[in-house]
């Protein structure tokens, strides 16, 4: 019970924290709501109270009907719609239940890579580096990925050139990640300006490696800049055999390095070491453990799972490199990361919500004409105010948690006898 207690205690600030996003939204969404703001006229509180002879609704009424129309086309495009369900269901035709089940699938498809890349970011939080660089390094991991599939097709099987593609990927990721915790750790270069800079650099050299027309990654039949397809070289298994269905195990794999991840940075001793150095670096120190080590291998780790997302992306989802593959998942995942407390669970349960707004926010746009910016401005809302829990607590009237034991004051006077390391460097 206990367990539960904290996880649900966790939970609650980022919880709530979505919640008035949402509401926020909602008032955004009713200011922007032009067709019932111009029926006001010069008596507000009439026009509101009365009823409309075209639509038969108040002005409130129909600016409230156009939140609700909305946030409802972004839960039917992010899970479906129940009545679709059922019918689908009931005939038992393949193509109706992949036509029913498909909203879900996609919301998961959008997923996947976020929770690669949340993980990446958390990995680097926990050791106390910032990794701004997914983008450039979930393009290095399609473009190794893309090189590795077109290069060896034909000469290995196509099971063994999938495998060899998405470890082609993660590898390119855990260099270009390796590359700014080595400057760090060597040279005192700050992380956030060497993968920031290294995002453009990634970005060049997949331009450069799709140009040209007779590029041998370069699709012949295309004026863009985009590779040959690979659906035909070898392609990530479905999860679901089902017509027109983009689930495939990528999604799975994601899963398992949530568990991974979770088990490195809370089972192992090199887990304590990264959040021990994170936590704080000249301690660490004093206590023999290799700051400089756990700066490199969190950020090689960091960028070895974002350069997953770009394999399992071009490999699976898209099947096409591209100079715009990343979908900015690196940015967002930042936010995502911070929204999930830095634990790999709440990594998956926040690229779920990311994916569904990602997902649902295309119908909502069809269907209500809200633009897709109005997402962008909900997430930024959430991670404003996960990142001010006081806030929240001030506007839901939550009490601030006590501490767990009694604070004990420090002591008035200095130790009498220096550390042992101190004296030995005095004699």
């Amino acid at each position: 019970m206990k367990a539960v207690r904290n996880t649900l205690r966790r939970a609650a600030i980022p919880t709530l924290a979505v919640i008035t996003a949402l509401l926020v939204g909602a008032i955004v969404i009713i200011l922007t709501d032009f067709d019932n703001l111009s029926k006001i006229g010069q008596d507000p509180i009439k026009a509101f109270l009365s009823i409309n002879s075209v639509d038969g609704k108040t002005v409130f009424g129909g600016a409230i009907g156009g939140v609700i129309n909305a946030y409802g086309a972004l839960l039917n495009g992010a899970f479906g719609d129940p009545d679709r369900f059922a019918t689908a269901f009931a005939t038992g035709n393949p193509r109706d239940i992949a036509t029913a089940i498909r909203p879900i699938t996609e919301t998961l498809v959008a997923a996947m890579p976020y929770i690669f890349c949340g993980l990446a970011v958390a990995i680097s939080f926990r050791a106390g580096m910032f990794n701004i660089g997914g983008n450039g390094q979930v393009l290095l991991g399609a473009l190794a990925a893309t090189m590795v599939v077109i290069g060896l097709n034909g000469k290995v099987p196509s099971p063994i050139l999938l495998i060899l593609g998405i470890l082609g990927g993660a590898g390119a990721g855990a260099f270009w990640g390796f590359i700014p915790g080595f400057l760090k750790a060597r040279t005192g270069a700050h992380e956030v300006i060497t993968t920031i800079m290294m995002n453009y650099i990634a970005a060049l050299i997949v331009f450069f490696s799709l140009q040209g027309t007779g590029n041998w990654l370069r699709n012949p039949g295309s004026t863009s800049p985009i590779s040959k397809p690979m659906a035909s070289m070898t392609d990530v298994p479905a999860l679901i055999n089902l017509p027109g269905i983009r689930l495939d195990f990528g999604f799975v794999v994601a899963l398992l390095m949530a568990v991974a991840v979770s088990w490195l940075l809370f089972r192992t001793t090199k887990g304590f070491e990264l959040r021990a150095s994170g936590f704080n670096m000249t301690a660490a120190r004093y206590a023999g453990m290799s700051a400089g080590g756990s700066m490199m291998l969190a950020m090689a780790l960091s960028g070895g799972l974002a350069g997953m997302a770009g394999g399992f992306i071009v490999i699976g989802t898209v099947g096409q490199l591209s100079l715009d593959i990343h979908g900015n998942v690196g940015f967002n995942a930042i936010a995502l990361a911070l929204l999930a407390g830095l634990r790999p669970s709440g990594v998956v349960m926040a690229a779920l919500l990311f994916g569904a707004l990602t997902n649902g926010g295309k119908l909502m746009g069809v269907q209500s004409g809200i633009p897709f910016d109005l997402l962008s401005f909900i997430m930024a809302m959430v991670i404003m105010f996960v990142a001010a829990p006081g806030l929240i607590r001030g506007i839901w009237r939550i009490k601030q948690p006590s501490s767990a034991g009694p604070v004990t004051a420090p002591p008035a006077t200095p130790p009498a006898s220096p550390p042992p390391a101190e004296s030995a460097a005095a004699s």
